[in-house]
């Protein structure tokens, strides 16, 4: 038997599994939850004295901005939006339709978001846009479900941030770099964080990304503004922002969450170092209670930062060190490479609150990919550990996040990826000469 044939899925069962049948039932499945999960927030908009969480505060931000009111109070108060400007914009003519309005809009965009990234995930993973096998598109969204409902129950944009980055990624292979440029900018200019992106981009010398991205944040958070706002405005609103949100970060805590970014809620590095590294409160400050302590050291400030300092630069050399050279990249060594860059972005993050890791969705479809074309143990195992310490927090919610549950599952995720992207970078003679690439699955 040939090594490209041990390579081979069992399709015996899989054939069975991917039946017309089968897919119909999903679709359907889909459907229904996507019913669900949207038809939630829209009653809650409707009925009356109902919470509509997020929602509400997009809806005042884009009436302010269609009131040429401020959004950014210019005295050293709690920002109500913490979003960038363009953020804001965007929401100005979604909240002319409503409260009610601006639920349904943005919750048929979360649905368009999730079909999306699913759909992009498969493309990324198999280097196709044929139909692949059905436990593709099953299993990565079903672990994720959790999170992918809090974005449509608050009415936040991490389903959004996760296609427009999925979206760049495939521009970058069929090499459309300033289509990719300019998802990176719009993902970047909904929530700030995806810019570090671009490291990633002039690391790898996609030069055009690079200036397509810079290009296209001046337009949204500057040129696109200043008609509606103008130029002042636009230029105060930018620099508010940016020094209540961006500049922000000393031993009370970040940005404008002084309490809840060292609360067991933010499960970015930032947030657990500082919980577990300081003696300060782990639980919620905003509100009279007990403090919650669990740190496991009492170290100063600066101590702390330096901690998470020399975490970044170790796992972001050892991201550089399993990357292949240009010459040895394959669509498989790509799949896994852009996995990292978004399990990095989630623990570098700030802050990393519960519905942001709906961007999981895409490192495990790369799991669930490789564990059909070529299962290993090696893979399998810590995958299987990094669920584990998620469903943890279906029985502990409060105590296992407080311990870091969600960000050592993603962190367990980054190591096992590298691992199995070193291997393949290890075999790059073979991977050259195509031998070692998995046939097609039959589906």
């Amino acid at each position: 038997m040939s090594k490209a044939a041990t390579l081979s899925p069992p399709r015996s069962w899989l054939q069975r599994l991917n039946t017309p049948a089968a897919f119909r039932a999903l679709i359907a499945l889909f459907a229904i939850v996507l019913l669900v999960y949207g038809g939630i927030a829209v009653a809650n908009a409707l009925l009356p004295g109902k919470s509509i969480k997020d929602y509400e505060l997009w809806h005042d931000t884009g009436q302010r901005i269609l009131h040429g009111e401020q959004i950014y109070p210019k005295r050293n108060t709690k920002f109500p939006f913490m979003y960038p400007p363009s953020a804001a914009l965007l929401l100005a003519p979604i909240s002319a339709l409503g409260r009610t309005g601006i639920v349904v809009t943005l919750s048929i965009v979360n649905a368009a978001a999730w079909l999306a990234s699913i759909l992009l995930s498969a493309r990324l993973v198999a280097g196709n846009w044929r139909r692949q096998p059905l436990l593709l598109y099953l299993i990565p969204s079903a672990l994720v479900a959790v999170y992918i409902w809090s974005c449509f129950h608050l009415g936040q944009p991490s389903v959004l941030l996760l296609a427009l980055m999925l979206g760049a990624f495939v521009a970058l292979q069929e090499k459309r770099q300033i289509l990719a440029g300019s998802l990176i900018a719009l993902a970047a200019a909904i929530k700030a964080f995806p810019v570090v992106a671009i490291l990633y981009l002039l690391y790898r010398r996609s030069w055009m990304a690079s200036a397509s991205l810079l290009l296209a944040l001046v337009i949204l958070l500057i040129a696109l503004p200043a008609p509606f706002r103008g130029f002042e405005q636009a230029r105060y609103d930018l620099q508010r922002w940016a020094s209540g949100m961006l500049f922000k970060y000393d031993d009370k805590g970040l940005a404008q969450r002084p309490g809840r970014s060292n609360s067991w809620k933010n499960q970015s590095l930032f947030g657990l170092a500082n919980r577990m590294l300081r003696h300060i409160d782990a639980d919620e400050q905003y509100d009279a209670h007990t403090p919650i302590y669990k740190n496991i050291a009492d170290l100063s400030f600066t101590a702390v930062n330096r901690f998470i300092l020399t975490a970044g630069l170790l796992l972001g050399l050892a991201y550089l060190a399993v990357l292949p050279r240009a010459a040895q990249r394959t669509r498989e060594t790509d799949a896994i490479e852009f996995a990292l860059l978004l399990l990095l972005m989630l623990m570098f993050t700030p802050l990393a609150f519960g519905y942001l890791f709906a961007w999981l969705l895409y490192p495990f479809a790369v799991v669930v990919w490789r564990s059909l074309v070529q299962p290993r143990r090696q893979l399998l195992a810590p995958t299987a550990l990094a669920v584990l310490l998620l469903a943890v927090t279906i029985p502990l919610q409060r105590t296992a996040q407080m311990y870091g549950n969600v960000f050592f599952a993603t962190l367990v995720l980054f190591l096992a990826l590298a691992w199995e992207l070193w291997r393949l970078k290890k075999e790059s003679s073979t991977l050259k000469s195509g031998a070692h690439m998995p046939p097609p699955l039959l589906v």
